[in-house]
């Protein structure tokens, strides 16, 4: 789906769907029923467009995940031995809601987030397609495998997990909450949710819609909240099997050690520094173009962004001057306005940290290409970023910023390329631009990474493993086969033929 109506268009969309969304206090979903905190707690939220305050939440404690964690253990019975085919027609119905409300979604996204409704107008269909494709493996989820040897017949079974945690970010909330929690509702799971609460409005409507498809209550619980309180709880909760979390390694660190007590599988999402090689016998014109497409869309706040450009020091100059060409002319705007690039950060203490990068580059002795503070800097906008004459010891070219930020470094072979792509403490993603077969093949096996793109943007295929190396994750997403490898246990069953030969023991 594509932007295809104009700035005013959008905006009237959104004044009617932001308004409907904000109208009331926004309340925790719990066993089917919208309820308030325990403790009648609340916190603000307020959109980046504008700084103007949205609506009010509710912020959840430990009473209310143990509350959503009762009533998905009390659905839990029901939802998983219910037929696979019955799940698939549920789903289905989810995912062409989420189509009939795809434009409320994205321009609630777009007021909630900044997020530019270029991108967000696909996100909603995104989305649908994730329940989609899940929706209809549910009938095969418990299926196994056979594996018989000369004397047993072996077979394996998959059951779902239990009740499992969710929880997830505020860079694209939406279609990243259906990432996650599609597949674990195909594989009978039940869910609680716990959202960003940066960016809480899109949870809440996918809570609706998953209602009105019919989805039993309790199935899906969304509790809103802050990650030291409603986060912690859902981590440390004894009847939540399992947490998948997207978000950053620090925080991953700490969900673990959190659900350690109580030996939690956890599913980790997190953050990248991910780097894109460009050698000098690429297509010069299309690795521009994948390179200021994996940074600048999505304000830069992607997981999967390639922020650091490693050049070829015989192409480097050129190229790099042809990039600081296109990132002057990026479009800053509304984030409803479809010629918009770059819409507003989420959050002002996010446009703190990105912001800072500037001056820590100039410290650190790089080049600051473009860049330059705000034209309002009490907005929560930000001036897209490039660096170069970096090395890979500098703050720039290690840590994740999140924003509308490259990095450019150059290199001399094939084999510093790889030195410098590897010399990371984060392994999510890799980008390779070049026109030898042998060299794509060379490097993708040598970069430590759990993705790599050879002659490509980051281009999802749903089937395919989605997940890194190092502090960028643990396990994979993707499929019946990795996704559903988490939410589910897998059982073997080994039935004799009366071949074998049992030892005999205490025969004297």
């Amino acid at each position: 789906m594509a932007a295809d109506k104009t700035f005013d268009e959008y905006r009237s969309i959104a004044a009617e769907a932001v308004t409907r969304a904000t109208a009331a206090p926004l309340f925790h979903l719990i066993g089917g029923e919208r309820v308030e905190s325990s403790s009648g707690a609340t916190f603000e939220t307020h959109s980046p467009v504008d700084g103007e305050v949205l609506g009010t939440i509710a912020s959840g404690d430990a009473g209310d995940i143990d509350a959503a964690a009762r009533a998905a253990t009390d659905a839990f019975a029901d939802w998983s031995t219910r037929p696979g085919k019955e799940r698939k027609k549920i789903l289905h119905r989810v995912a062409d809601l989420i189509e009939a409300r795809a434009d409320d979604i994205a321009t609630v996204e777009c007021v909630d987030t900044g997020q530019t409704i270029r991108y967000m107008s696909a996100a909603a269909i995104r989305g649908a397609e994730n329940f989609r494709f899940f929706a209809d493996h549910a009938p095969d989820a418990n299926n196994g495998r056979s594996m018989p040897d000369q004397h047993h017949v072996n077979f394996s079974s998959r059951t779902a997990i239990g009740p499992v945690g969710v929880i997830t970010p505020w860079n694209t909330p939406f279609m990243l909450s259906t990432w996650k929690i599609a597949p674990a509702l195909a594989a009978g799971c039940t869910v609680v949710h716990k959202p960003a609460e940066w960016s809480p409005y899109t949870a809440a409507m996918l809570s609706e819609i998953a209602l009105e498809a019919g989805l039993p209550a309790g199935v899906l619980n969304t509790v809103h909240g802050f990650g030291e309180t409603a986060g912690k709880a859902l981590t440390e909760h004894p009847a939540i099997t399992a947490i998948a979390f997207v978000g950053e390694s620090a925080t991953g660190s700490m969900i673990q050690a959190q659900g350690a007590p109580t030996l939690k599988r956890v599913h980790f999402e997190l953050g990248g520094k991910n780097p894109v090689i460009v050698f000098d016998d690429a297509d010069l014109d299309r690795a521009l173009d994948a390179v200021m497409f994996m940074i600048y869309s999505l304000n830069g706040e992607r997981c999967t962004s390639s922020s650091r450009v490693l050049v070829q020091e015989s192409i480097h100059d050129d190229f790099v001057a042809r990039l600081s060409e296109r990132v002057r002319a990026l479009r800053i705007g509304h984030p409803l306005d479809p010629t918009t690039e770059i819409g507003p950060l989420i959050h002002p203490r996010h446009c703190e940290k990105v912001r800072s990068y500037e001056a820590a580059a100039l410290e650190s002795g790089a080049s600051v290409v473009v860049g330059g503070p705000p034209t309002n800097p009490d907005s929560y906008y930000v001036n897209p970023m490039l660096f170069t004459g970096a090395t890979n010891d500098m703050s720039i070219a290690r840590e994740e910023i999140f924003g509308p930020v490259l990095t450019a470094i150059s290199f001399a072979d094939e084999a510093e390329a790889i030195a410098i792509a590897n010399d990371i403490d984060y392994g999510l993603a890799g980008y390779i631009w070049t026109g030898d077969t042998g060299r794509a093949h060379r490097v993708a096996r040598d970069l430590d990474a759990g993705m790599i793109w050879v002659n490509s943007q980051n281009v999802r295929h749903l089937p395919t493993p989605f997940g890194g190396t190092k502090a960028s994750g643990i396990g994979r997403d993707g499929g019946p086969e990795y996704s559903f490898e988490f939410y589910m246990e897998t059982k073997n069953v080994s039935i004799a033929y009366d071949t074998h030969t049992v030892p005999k023991l205490g025969m004297g």
